[in-house]
This record gives structure tokens, C-alpha cells and sequence, in this order.
């Protein structure tokens, strides 16, 4: 089955709203795919996405807050079809590890673009949503998926 982890700093703020968009999108459209979300450290391992991220998912009908921050030990990287990082920090962390799978969520329609962090810029919430929003859309366009 097709898998996507996005993958943040502390998985809190972006990766986390990331994921719930994903899936919300997937189910909009009958997409059989799984997502997932984790942080390159351990800040704040079990923690609730921030309220941030949390209304803003809430203002465009997504719940997110069921879902707890994971570190990226918790996963087999290699198993993901693709792990998304949100800024070039997280980028080059996972591609010390040796994954081949992996690339810049700005890559996808975004020239490059780093996702504004929302712990430190909760200012610029709703651009990092519609620059995830369309990333995403792309991501699953680019993985041969429907969304018409």
C-alpha cells in the first residue's frame, strides 16, 4: 500500500497538520493510502498537536486532535513511499540516515519552499495551510492518484 510520513522538527505544528490534511483529502477522495507524521526529535514525544495547528485544522472541518507527537525511531523509513520534510533542517537529518525516499514538501509545487514553522510564526497560518494543501494535492497527483 502507498505510505507518506511528513516529518517536522518537534511533529506538533506542520507535520502533524500536514498529516491531517492528507488524510482528510485521501478520504474526500476514496484514496486507499497510508499517512503518518513523526518529528526528528524528541521535544515534545507524546504531546498534542499545538492549538495553532489544532484551530486552524478545526476553521477548515479537519479534528486533528487525536493524534500525538511520534519520533521518527518509531517507524521503519525505509517501509514509506515517501517521507515529506517540511524545511531543510528536517530535510537533511533524514537524508543523514541513509533514506532515498525522501524530499521537501515545497518541492511540490512551491519552487524549494520551506513550511513556515507555527510554533515560532503562528502568524502565518493559513499560507503554511494552503502551501500544504496544495503540496499534498500534488504529492497524490504525482503518486497516480484521482482527484477529480
Amino acid at each position: 500500500m502507498p505510505s507518506i510520513l511528513f516529518v517536522c522538527l518537534g511533529n506538533i505544528c506542520r507535520s502533524s497538520l500536514a498529516e491531517g490534511l492528507a488524510r482528510h483529502i485521501a478520504d474526500k477522495h476514496g484514496i486507499d493510502i497510508t499517512i503518518a507524521s513523526a518529528g526528528t526529535s524528541r521535544y515534545h514525544n507524546g504531546e498534542p498537536p499545538c492549538s495553532v495547528s489544532t484551530n486552524l485544522a478545526r476553521q477548515h472541518g479537519i479534528d486533528i486532535t487525536h493524534q500525538r507527537s511520534t519520533h521518527i525511531s518509531e517507524y521503519d523509513l525505509a517501509s514509506f513511499s515517501r517521507i515529506i520534510a517540511m524545511d531543510r533542517s528536517n530535510l537533511a537529518d533524514l537524508l543523514a540516515l541513509g533514506l532515498e525516499n525522501v524530499s521537501l514538501l515545497g518541492d511540490y509545487g512551491f519552487n524549494g519552499q520551506e513550511v513556515a514553522d507555527l510554533y515560532y510564526e503562528p502568524n502565518r497560518a493559513e499560507e503554511v495551510y494552503g502551501m500544504i494543501e496544495g503540496a499534498v494535492e500534488e504529492i497524490f497527483r504525482k503518486m497516480g492518484f484521482n482527484l477529480a
